[in-house]
Parts: structure tokens; C-alpha cells; sequence
């Protein structure tokens, strides 16, 4: 599977690309800027797509209406932040974004369940 990150963060970038890269069976690469991964798609579609809502330039929302009309049932885009606003989460679901992700201790391992298919078993509270 080949995902592609759309992060700004130096850190974080870094930081999700090795962890998903340990991951068998992912092929990833990371973008600074939505226009970068972009212009560097060149046709080529990844299978998913892990993307930061908050970007300089087009922001991730911008991102996903711009490949929303091609993407297949079998794609994901998944919309990733450290912001925690349920308001802003539902006009993402509006939008069409069928999976969000919080920048936190468990960002890993909701994006590799998501990736897999899985997200029906994600928990996002912790008991």
C-alpha cells in the first residue's frame, strides 16, 4: 500500500513516516505542502493519503477537494490534527472525509487500524 503524508511539521512528519515505514506492507512518502504532493503525484495515485488539516498554502481541506473526484472506494484520506473541535469535525464529514485522526499519543496506531481497515475497532477513549 502506498501512502503519501501531507505534513508541514518537520518533527511530525519525520516522526509518522518512520513509524509507518516499519509498518510491512507500507510503502510511504512524505510532502511538506499539499502543492508539493501535488505536483508530485504526476497521475500517480497513492492508495492512501494522511493529510494535516493545518498546512501553509492550500490547507488539507483543500487537498482533499482537490483529489475528491478521483478517489475510489478503496482510497483513503485520512484528515489528521492536534485541534480537538467537534464543529470542525462535522463540516469535515460534510465534506465527504470519511476519517479523522487526532495528533496525540495514539496517532500511530488509529492511522495503521484505519490503513487496515480496522477503524471500526478503534477506540478513541481509553478506560
Amino acid at each position: 500500500m502506498t501512502v503519501y503524508i501531507v505534513e508541514d511539521d518537520e518533527i511530525y512528519g519525520e516522526f509518522v513516516l518512520k513509524a509507518l515505514s516499519k509498518h510491512p506492507g507500507l510503502k510511504v512518502k512524505w510532502f511538506k505542502s499539499a502543492e508539493d504532493c501535488l505536483m508530485s503525484m504526476n497521475g500517480v495515485k497513492a492508495d492512501a493519503y494522511i493529510v494535516d488539516y493545518k498546512l501553509p498554502g492550500k490547507s488539507g481541506i483543500d487537498f482533499y477537494e482537490i483529489v475528491k473526484p478521483d478517489l475510489t472506494e478503496e482510497q483513503k484520506l485520512i484528515m489528521m490534527s492536534s485541534i480537538e473541535d467537534g464543529n470542525m469535525v462535522l463540516s469535515f464529514i460534510k465534506k465527504g472525509v470519511r476519517d479523522y485522526v487526532i495528533k496525540d499519543d495514539h496517532v500511530v496506531n488509529s492511522l495503521i487500524s484505519i490503513l487496515e481497515g480496522k477503524e471500526d475497532d478503534l477506540y478513541i477513549f481509553d478506560q
